[in-house]
């Protein structure tokens, strides 16, 4: 409906779902390092062992509402981009590209994520349905438990790389002296073959990575602000 009523929304909404993700990756950031002298839950036992019922339930709440919000926004990122390269199609195309592409994200992607974040009810479970603490069973679930935070862990810096990443490549894309700071740092090294393999391998991506980190920044300290302002 945007692509027949208003398609020139496409690129403002691009820049926004852009400049979200940037938000969430600078979040995560933040709250690492406001967070770094504590002890990781990853080198301790995993909170589904030291919770009650209660504060289990409320700590999956809020990773739940944290999670669909990050993912109801990376879909609709998804979902933009993919009809920004099909506007030269009919609206029926247009209409079945997306289709596919929000099927397979869902079945793909979404579904490897819900198996990810199961890992640690999964070994749970295997703990509380064997009593016998030397079975093999007590034993895979034990080691999932102490896998989940490793893995979540890692997962968590290379997915606040990725966001960084393609929010900084959407808004280089909607700023045109970005790419042609990307283009210029190039030729500076086409007489030079390795650097410029190099740079058109890597530099690209590192100048994305930092505008996305910058505007991270700026968008979280506007949030910081707002939600003062608001609590006044």
């Amino acid at each position: 409906m945007i692509s027949l009523v208003a398609p020139w929304l496409i690129t403002p909404l691009l820049t926004l779902g852009g400049a979200f993700l940037c938000y969430e990756g600078f979040e995560k950031v933040h709250h690492w390092w406001s967070h770094r002298g504590e002890t990781s839950t990853a080198t301790s036992n995993h909170p589904a062992l030291t919770m009650s019922e209660e504060e289990l339930a409320d700590y999956e709440k809020q990773k739940v509402k944290g999670a669909v919000r990050t993912d109801f926004i990376l879909s609709a990122e998804i979902v933009v981009i993919a009809l920004g390269t099909m506007m030269a199609q009919s609206l029926t195309m247009q209409a079945i590209g997306l289709s596919v592409v929000a099927v397979l994200v869902t079945a793909g992607v979404y579904g490897l994520v819900a198996i990810i974040v199961k890992l640690d009810d999964a070994g749970l479970w295997l703990i509380n349905n064997n009593p016998n603490k030397s079975s093999i069973k007590q034993k895979l679930g034990m080691g999932l438990l102490q896998f989940a935070p490793w893995l979540m862990k890692a997962l968590g810096i290379v997915g606040t790389i990725a966001m960084f990443l393609v929010g900084g490549g959407i808004i280089a894309h909607a700023l045109p002296w970005l790419e042609h700071l990307s283009a210029a740092q190039a030729d500076t090294f086409n007489h030079i073959p390795s650097l410029d393999l190099f740079w058109e391998s890597i530099g690209a991506s590192m100048i994305h990575l930092a505008s996305g980190a910058v505007l991270g920044a700026v968008c979280f300290a506007l949030h910081q602000v707002f939600v003062a302002l608001r609590n006044k």
